[in-house]
């Protein structure tokens, strides 16, 4: 149970991409096939790269497998011999990008169609898979998983994977054959678990970045595992415990979206009442059914302030910041306020961005009063839609006709 997470997806980790059917083996032999070649937009994946291939006046200005990766540079240290300090927001972002550089060369590459507007689960499995190997090798080390996962698949209940899945791919650092990775990665019996999940009706997602800098999602694991080992009845028991307020915020959200289901009416006129009063007024349904839409919100918050209590806790035992005392004095004005429903740190916690949950038109006050303290409202919201080609963005067709226009010499 310890490995569960319910994960809402937002339009930070949305990407590039659609589907139409391809069977699972077919769309693996071409991926291989693909890898072992060069490739070129005029003369197609089997172009050698030699003298003869010319575009424009000309010219030699094919691109080949190998003038591609050679044109790709990364950031220079600085002159103390660090690396530059990158913002972190804990957002998921460089698994956002992972997926959509993936999803992008896959559906470049013909190996799967993203195109249509119907999503076929086994191009969707394709994009996961190899998108996961990269994270996995660009971070050098096996995470989780669910911010990849929710930027394939959108929100969802996720239970992890086996970390063995990707033991060929942490091999590929160490000189092994990416095409062999590829395969060992294909064949691999993926042991994970998703569901699809999203917030109910009528409430928004909010995400807040109060500018402290992020926290190092490695460090922070690495302390934990080392509390694990050196006291394991006790994190056992507060992993049970963590657990169960997880299940149990899940179970209260899924109420309500039944309640609004069934009892639509009802659940409207609750929600917008209570979108104007804080917690403690929540009361008095008219009806059974309004009643029972009260006690799953009440129930939703008090699983909320038990996460993170058991995460706090967590965190002392590790000696790691994991709800750390200014996020709680910002979390506990925000869940104080009127029309909120719950607040948190999302992911490792630390000093990344927090999190809220509103009822109705709420979010607009708890912007303003994120502004007041110097928090920034991202302009995000949750996605049940994962990978996706966005046809309308205007900004899109830009990159796309600058990008068309490049002729590499």
């Amino acid at each position: 149970m310890d490995r569960c997470e319910i994960n809402f997806s937002t339009d930070v980790e949305r990407n590039y991409i659609q589907i139409v059917p391809q069977t699972f083996n077919s769309s693996a032999c071409v991926f291989k096939q693909c890898l072992k070649k060069p490739l070129c937009r005029t003369c197609g994946p089997i172009c050698s790269g030699s003298s003869s291939c010319k575009i424009g006046q000309g010219q030699d200005r094919c691109i080949t497998k190998d003038t591609f990766a050679s044109s790709i540079t990364f950031n220079a240290e600085e002159s103390s011999g660090q690396k530059p300090e990158v913002a972190k927001t804990g957002l998921g972002s460089s698994a956002a990008m992972t997926t959509a550089v993936v999803a992008s060369l896959l559906h470049y590459l013909g190996v799967v169609d993203l195109s249509s507007g119907k999503k076929v689960d086994a191009d969707l499995d394709i994009v996961h898979m190899i998108a996961q190997t990269a994270h996995c090798i660009a971070q050098g080390k096996v995470g989780s998983g669910f911010d990849v996962s929710s930027a394939v698949y959108g929100s969802q209940r996720y239970v992890r994977f086996s970390p063995e899945v990707l033991s060929s791919a942490q091999g590929a650092v160490k000189g092994i054959p990416l095409e062999e990775v590829i395969s060992d990665v294909l064949q691999a019996k993926w042991d994970h678990e998703r569901k699809k999940f999203s917030l109910p009706p009528s409430m928004t997602l909010l995400l807040g970045e109060p500018g402290t800098g992020g926290s190092s999602t490695p460090s922070m694991v690495g302390a934990v595992k080392k509390w694990q080992k050196s006291d394991p009845q006790n994190s056992l028991e507060t992993w049970r415990k963590l657990s169960e307020a997880n299940s149990a915020l899940e179970l209260h959200l899924n109420a309500l979206s039944g309640l609004a289901e069934k009892h639509s009416d009802a659940y409207k006129n609750v929600i917008n009442r209570c979108s104007v009063l804080t917690s403690e007024k929540w009361v008095g349904g008219e009806d059974e059914s309004s009643q029972a839409v009260i006690e799953a919100l009440l129930g939703a918050r008090n699983s909320m302030l038990g996460i993170r209590n058991h995460m706090r806790k967590m965190g002392e035992a590790a000696g790691i910041p994991i709800e750390p005392e200014s996020q709680s004095e910002l979390l506990d004005a925000t869940m104080n306020m009127e029309g909120v429903l719950l607040a948190g740190v999302p992911g490792a916690g630390g000093f990344d961005a927090v999190f809220a949950v509103t009822l109705g038109a709420s979010s607009d006050n708890v912007i303003r009063a994120w502004s007041s303290r110097n928090v920034l409202a991202l302009l995000v919201r949750e996605d049940p839609n994962g990978v996706s080609i966005e046809n309308n963005d205007p900004r899109a067709k830009e990159i796309t006709t600058a990008v068309s226009s490049i002729r590499i010499e």
